[in-house]
């Protein structure tokens, strides 16, 4: 090229001009091999993310949703498991104590014999002897739900054992036995654990462990005798151990550690 700018003079073979340096030495081009090589990774970088993101892209959005469903359902899952109610444990093959020091249906003894139904989404039944270990929460007619079931709940999931709710079906003071309805709204009050129903049609374990139904009508004599019995109006508590003994009765029981400790004490007894 003319360095005045005017247009090239031809050479011979009708090419234009141009002014062509070459170097003596070849380290005064270390700085454009330098660049060059630089330019030639990022090239090589941008090849293989275009690679790597092709069978994302081949199929346009449809890949990425399917992936953040997929994550998002993994998540949900793991929060459920962590965060969501636990299931109660299953039934025990453990044996019964041969030589318990009390008759069943008392305290140191057996539970009583027969049967309950589970009611599940169908009523399946069981000896209720299998009602072990755990506590059984007797539900007195006209009862009205309690903390104390859902501090019940949560307390024998803590320590891997089973909670039963159980209407006594004897009327008391002309109230019917609390209905299955009424029982589900109850246990659905417990958030920390999952009560398991049952109906006790014959009244074996009322019979056995709750207070004895008030009679129809007022007394006939006023006197000490009128007065409500505040236990006959809560809940009854049968702590039962894996053996199958009953360790301990508790009527109206309250929430509390006294309470979280009759509890734990079934895992050792």
């Amino acid at each position: 090229m003319r360095p005045d700018g005017g247009d090239p003079e031809p050479d011979d073979y009708g090419l234009p001009r141009i002014d062509v340096v070459v170097p003596d030495d070849a380290r005064e081009l270390e700085r454009d091999v330098a660049a060059y090589r630089r330019e030639e990774r990022r090239r090589r970088r941008r090849d293989r993310f275009h690679r790597a993101g092709r069978p994302l892209t081949r199929f346009g959005v449809a890949i990425p949703i399917i992936a953040g469903a997929l994550l998002v359902a993994l998540l949900s899952g793991v929060l459920m498991t962590t965060f969501g109610p636990r299931p109660a444990p299953p039934q025990t093959g453990a044996r019964l104590a041969p030589r318990p020091s009390a008759s069943p249906g008392e305290i140191g003894g057996l539970l009583p014999a027969g049967s309950v139904d589970e009611v599940t989404g169908q009523r399946a039944s069981m000896p209720i002897r299998d009602l072990r270990p755990g506590v059984i929460g007797i539900v007195p007619p006209a009862y009205e739900c309690e903390s104390v079931v859902a501090e019940l709940a949560g307390r024998t999931q803590e320590n891997e054992l089973k909670f039963y709710l159980v209407a006594d079906p004897r009327p008391s003071g002309g109230k019917k036995g609390t209905p299955l309805k009424e029982l589900k709204a109850c246990a659905g009050t417990a958030h920390n654990g999952v009560p398991r129903l049952l109906e006790d049609r014959g009244g074996l374990l009322a019979a056995a462990y709750a207070p004895q139904p008030a009679p129809p009508g007022p007394p006939a004599t006023p006197g000490p005798a009128a007065t409500p019995d505040p236990a006959a109006a809560g809940l009854t508590a049968v702590f039962v151990q894996l053996d199958g003994v009953v360790k301990e009765v508790v009527r109206a029981p309250q929430a509390g550690p006294e309470l979280t400790g009759k509890v734990r004490a079934l895992r050792t007894g």
